[in-house]
């Protein structure tokens, strides 16, 4: 069976690094469904180049299905479908939203957190349903340690968006900072059920599990 035409113009990026060239490519040749079929190819090269095509042009109709990749069995194509979701999460719905929040992000980054704050409230006025707005902001009253604001934004995002494990993994940090290792490690289990590659996570959870355990043996021990 011949290889399918995204292998050559994925050599021809490989070649080049012309990734607008590529998404343009991939666009005028291939509806989604069918990248999203082709995601599960047993060649792992034809993976990888529907992985880099999606981070460039996929919308969140591919949420689920390039989630599915963070359990590839090559640890390169995991890392390359975690990054098509971040990029997937940040365009949004609408091309103007994600521009408007990568700017935001910016204001984050550069901790002008009031502007930046003003600029997520109106985004989300503007785009409800934009899952990764929640989490910027999420991350913004982290920053302020408004854990339980930030939790609820966590909530919204992952609503919207059941596939994020970084909401769900800031969620659980906030918990913590609560006091509230039940929730919190409720909240790392499920990220990492989602995502197995998040780094420090599996010793997160064995750390709250022991400390539950030696909780229940002081209280047992008290009564």
């Amino acid at each position: 069976m011949s290889n399918p035409l995204i292998i050559e113009f994925f050599d021809e990026l490989n070649t080049s690094g012309n990734l607008t060239r590529y998404a343009r490519q991939v666009s005028q040749s291939y509806l989604e469904g069918t990248l999203q079929r082709l995601i599960a190819h047993a060649d792992p090269k034809v993976r990888e180049a529907v992985l880099v095509a999606l981070r460039l042009v996929g919308t969140m109709a591919s949420n689920s299905c390039v989630a599915s990749r963070l359990r590839d069995h090559s640890a390169h194509l995991r890392e390359v479908a975690e990054g098509a979701l971040w990029a997937i999460w940040f365009r949004g719905d609408r091309s103007e939203h994600g521009h408007e929040l990568q700017r935001l992000t910016r204001l984050l980054a550069d901790k002008e957190y009031s502007r930046a704050l003003k600029g997520l409230d109106a985004l989300i006025k503007r785009a409800p349903r934009f899952a990764e707005a929640y989490n910027q902001r999420a991350i913004l009253y982290w920053k302020w340690t408004e854990y339980r604001r930030s939790i609820a934004d966590c909530e919204r995002a992952v609503k919207l968006n059941p596939c994020h494990f970084g909401a769900l993994s800031g969620m659980a940090q906030c918990y913590l900072h609560l006091k509230r290792p039940v929730e919190a490690l409720r909240c790392f289990r499920q990220a990492l059920r989602i995502n197995p590659n998040m780094e420090g996570l599996q010793e997160s959870i064995r750390a709250l599990e022991q400390f539950l355990r030696e909780e229940r043996r002081r209280k047992r021990g008290k009564s």
